[in-house]
This record gives C-alpha cells, sequence and structure tokens, in this order.
C-alpha cells in the first residue's frame, strides 16, 4: 500500500524520463529545445537526416509533388528521420498516453499526436524541414508547421473525444541538419 502511494507521489515526475520529455510534460519549450538540440549536435549524422544535408537537400514539399508526380508514395527521407527520433523519445510515455503518428484528423494528416489517458493535456507535434527557398529562418518553419496545425484543424480528433481546447496543445518542430527549432501557439 505503501510503494503504491509512494509511486503515486511521484508519477508527474518520474526520473526515468529522458530531459526532453521531462521538459515536454510541464510545457517548458525552452528546455525541450536545448534537449533536442544537444541531441541533434551530439548523435546525429548529416546522413541521419537524409541522403545531403538539409542545407542542400531538395525542399520537402517538392519531394512530396515529385513523389506524387511519378507515381510513388515515398516520403521525405529526412523528415522521416526526426519523426522517427521523436517518436522513439516519446515512447516513455506510452504508460500516460495513447501515441499515435500520421492519422487522419481535421482537413488532414498530423505528425504525432499524444492523446492523454487520464488527466493530461492533448499533445499535437507537426515536424517541418527548412526550405531555404521559403523560410529564411527556422522560426519561419516552425511558424508553417503551426499554421499546419490550426488551417487542418488537427485539434478535432481530441475534440471528438471529449477533451476540452484549453487542454490541447500544439508544437511545431523545425529541422535543418543538425539545428531544430521548437515552438508553440501563444
Amino acid at each position: 500500500m505503501f510503494r503504491t502511494m509512494v509511486k503515486g507521489w511521484f508519477r508527474n515526475s518520474r526520473s526515468e524520463y529522458n530531459g526532453f520529455i521531462k521538459a515536454l510534460l510541464v510545457d517548458d519549450i525552452k528546455a525541450m529545445n536545448h534537449y533536442m538540440n544537444k541531441v541533434a549536435l551530439n548523435t546525429f549524422s548529416s546522413f541521419d537526416t537524409g541522403n545531403k544535408p538539409s542545407e542542400t537537400s531538395e525542399p520537402e514539399r517538392f519531394l512530396t509533388e515529385k513523389a506524387t508526380t511519378m507515381g510513388l508514395t515515398e516520403p521525405n527521407p529526412s523528415i522521416c528521420f526526426y519523426h522517427g527520433f521523436v517518436l522513439g523519445l516519446l515512447v516513455e510515455l506510452s504508460d500516460r498516453y495513447t501515441i499515435t503518428s500520421n492519422r487522419e484528423s481535421g482537413f488532414g494528416r498530423y505528425d504525432v499526436m499524444l492523446e492523454p489517458k487520464k488527466d493530461d493535456d492533448g499533445i499535437i507535434l507537426e515536424f517541418k524541414v527548412q526550405d531555404p527557398e521559403d523560410e529564411k529562418e527556422l522560426t519561419d518553419t516552425v511558424q508553417a508547421a503551426l499554421r499546419q496545425i490550426e488551417d487542418k484543424k488537427y485539434e478535432t480528433a481530441f475534440i471528438d473525444k471529449g477533451v476540452p481546447k484549453e487542454k490541447i496543445r500544439k508544437y511545431g518542430f523545425a529541422f535543418c541538419g543538425k539545428n531544430v527549432l521548437i515552438g508553440t501557439m501563444t
């Protein structure tokens, strides 16, 4: 009985969570950015993020159009790498959230959604690789990701399940090689 009680006291601050997860749970955007950039710098290779570093790779939009024109369904390899990496970090939250990836909601398909199993906030994550032709700064890429969440109404799945709008958090992730920037709706 005491073991269960003590575990309950510390359930929201599990020490085995990685730095990114801890920051995400408390909505600490500064710490989320610090952790992701530290990991990217120390562990990513330019080859991990696609065939070429982001600075010289084809924009995500072009690859999607090219694949569609050619009758392919192949996604951008660099966005897939980042997507898979973040999903790997999020697995630790499976006790608190139902984690889904690339499902339809609203007028589109979100990247990652964390549906709370109890009274936590719902979380939507959208990933973008910087397109230097359209986005001069990573902040522009973050804003494009956040705009997509809003324009496509990805929160629809949460609202349909009874999650109040004020308990839905939305994050845009911008990637350029080993550089990461995460932003949120204000």
